[in-house]
C-alpha cells in the first residue's frame, strides 16, 4: 500500500496539480487506508468507494484537459452522516431515518464538492448527534484509535477518528455544544468551529422547521491534522448558499488589531475544578505563545460562568419541549443521556426563557468589547481529560459531565468562533486546549492556534494498537 493518505490536504491537492500523482492513485490510498483501520474503529459506516473513484476519474480528466483546478482538488474528505447528501440517507444515528434519502447535497456538501474534494465516506454519530460519545444502534460503536477504554468524543466523532488514522485529509462536521472541538480533543486533532453565520446550513429531508435554539447554536465545522489544513477546509465549506438566509458574506481575514504583539487572555480552569491534564495543557500551551512573541495573562471574559449556563438554559428548554418526540424514535441509551441532562437543570418558562434570550445580547456584547483589548481568550476544552466509554449511561454522572463540558458551552451560545489543537498526549491518550475570539475572526484562532501547533508534538496520523 502506497501512503498518499498520510499526506496533509495541501500536499495532495499541490501533487495533483503538478501531476506526481493522480486523483484516483490518492483516493484509492485513502480508501485502502479506511479498510485496513477502520474495522476495529467503525468511524465511516458508510463506505462510498464506487462513487469516490468515479469522481477521481472525472477529477483526473478535468487536469487532462487543463482546466483550472479549486484549491481541494483531489483531496479526501469525509462527510458526517447527520447532513444532506445527495443519494444518501440522513439517518442521524436514527434507524428509522435509514431510508430518508437527500435528492440534493446540503449547502456545506455542495461547497466541499466545489472545492474539488473527493467524498470517501459518512461518518458515524450519536443518535440525534447529541452526544459527547459515539454510538447508535443502526451503525453501532465507535472507538477511540489511542485507547477503546476512552470515547473518541462526540457527535463528530466518526469524523475525529477517521482524521486521525488517516482516513481522508479532512471531515466534516457540526457543533452546537462542542461536536466538532470535543471529539478533535479526545482523538489529537484540529477542530474548527466557526462564527454562526460563517458556513451555510441547511436540510431539504429535515422534519419540520428548525428550533430557534439550533438557529443561534448549530454550525458546520472541519477536523483535520493541522492548523493550515483546517483553515483551508473552512474557506471551502464558507461559500455562501441562497438556502441559508442567515449566511453572512463576512471576510475570512480582518483587520489587524494594532497591536504589536497578539495579547492573549487565559482561563487555566483552576477555580472550575479542573483535573490535572487540562491546566497542564494550558500552561504549557500558554507557556509557548509567550515563548513565541505574545502577550498573556490570566483574565475571564465578562460573565464567563452565566454564558455557559445559558447555554443549558435556552437549548435544553428546548430539548425539554422536544423529549415526547425524541422518545418515540430514539433508543433507551440516548433518552437515559437526554433525559440526565434534562433532570440536571432547571426546567424555564416562558418569561425565565425570554430572559435568557435577553440576557445572551447582553453577554455578547460584553465579550465583543473583551476581545478589543484581547486577540484570544486561550482555555480548556473540557475540565476533564476524555472521558470513559459510555459515561453518560452510567447512574449519577451527568451532572459530572455537563460539569466538565462547561468550556464548550460559552462559544457555541454567543456564536462565537473556536478551535480545539491537541498539545501532546497524557498517559496514552490526547490533550489539547481551546481558542476563542471575537464574531467573525476566526483568523484569529488560527493565528493562535498555528503558534501553539508549532511547539506541540505531531500526533498524527495514528496508526491503533
Amino acid at each position: 500500500m502506497n501512503e498518499y493518505w498520510r499526506w496533509s490536504a495541501h500536499e495532495t491537492a499541490a501533487a495533483v496539480a503538478r501531476r506526481d500523482v493522480s486523483v484516483r492513485e490518492v483516493v484509492q490510498a485513502a480508501l485502502d487506508r479506511l479498510a485496513a483501520v477502520n474495522p476495529a474503529l467503525n468511524a465511516v459506516p458508510i463506505v462510498l468507494a464506487d462513487e469516490a473513484l468515479r469522481e477521481a476519474d472525472a477529477a483526473d480528466r478535468r487536469i487532462a484537459v487543463g482546466e483550472s483546478l479549486p484549491p481541494l482538488h483531489g483531496v479526501p474528505v469525509t462527510v458526517k452522516s447527520n447532513v444532506d447528501q445527495r443519494g444518501c440517507a440522513t439517518s442521524n444515528g436514527i434507524p428509522a431515518f435509514r431510508d430518508v434519502i437527500a435528492a440534493d447535497d446540503s449547502p456545506v456538501v455542495a461547497n466541499l464538492r466545489r472545492a474539488g474534494a473527493i467524498i470517501i465516506g459518512r461518518t458515524n454519530v450519536p443518535e440525534l448527534s447529541v452526544r459527547w460519545f459515539t454510538d447508535n444502534p443502526l451503525h453501532g460503536t465507535t472507538y477511540s484509535p489511542w485507547d477503546r477504554g476512552v470515547t473518541p468524543g462526540g457527535s463528530t466523532g466518526g469524523g475525529a477518528v477517521a482524521v486521525a488514522t488517516g482516513i481522508g485529509a479532512l471531515a466534516h462536521g457540526s457543533d452546537s455544544a462542542g461536536s466538532v472541538r470535543y471529539p478533535a480533543y479526545a482523538c489529537g486533532v484540529v477542530g474548527f468551529k466557526p462564527s454562526a453565520g460563517r458556513i451555510p446550513s441547511y436540510d431539504a429531508t429535515a422534519r419540520g422547521d428548525r428550533p430557534f435554539p439550533s438557529q443561534i447554536v448549530a454550525v458546520h465545522g472541519v477536523l483535520a491534522r493541522s492548523v493550515d489544513d483546517a483553515w483551508r477546509g473552512l474557506a471551502a465549506m464558507s461559500v455562501g448558499d441562497a438556502r441559508d438566509p442567515w449566511w453572512v458574506p463576512a471576510p475570512l481575514d480582518g483587520p489587524a488589531s494594532g497591536r504589536s504583539r497578539p495579547r492573549i487572555a487565559v482561563i487555566t480552569g483552576t477555580g472550575h475544578g479542573a483535573s490535572a491534564g487540562p491546566r497542564d495543557a494550558v500552561a504549557a500551551a500558554s507557556h509557548w505563545l509567550a515563548g513565541d512573541g505574545c502577550d498573556v495573562e490570566e483574565a475571564a471574559p465578562p460573565h464567563f460562568e452565566e454564558a455557559c449556563d445559558l447555554w443549558l438554559k435556552i437549548v435544553l428548554t428546548s430539548n425539554r419541549l422536544r423529549f415526547g418526540a425524541i422518545e418515540q424514535i430514539g433508543s433507551e441509551r440516548i433518552i437515559r443521556a437526554i433525559k440526565g441532562m434534562l433532570d440536571a437543570t432547571a426546567p424555564l418558562d416562558v418569561a425565565g426563557f425570554l430572559g435568557a434570550l435577553a440576557r445572551r445580547d447582553t453577554i455578547a456584547r460584553a465579550w465583543q468589547v473583551f476581545f478589543e483589548d484581547y486577540d484570544a481568550l486561550l482555555l480548556p476544552v473540557s475540565y476533564r481529560e476524555p472521558f470513559p466509554l459510555d459515561l453518560d449511561q452510567q447512574d449519577g454522572a451527568m451532572p459530572g459531565v455537563m460539569a466538565a463540558q462547561m468550556p464548550l458551552l460559552a462559544a457555541s451560545i454567543l456564536g462565537l468562533p473556536a478551535m480545539s489543537v491537541p498539545t501532546g498526549l497524557l498517559d496514552g491518550v490526547p490533550t489539547g486546549v481551546q481558542i476563542v475570539s471575537a464574531r467573525f475572526r476566526e483568523d484569529r484562532c488560527r493565528m493562535v492556534a498555528a503558534r501553539i501547533e508549532r511547539h506541540a508534538p505531531p500526533l498524527t496520523p495514528h496508526t491503533p494498537g
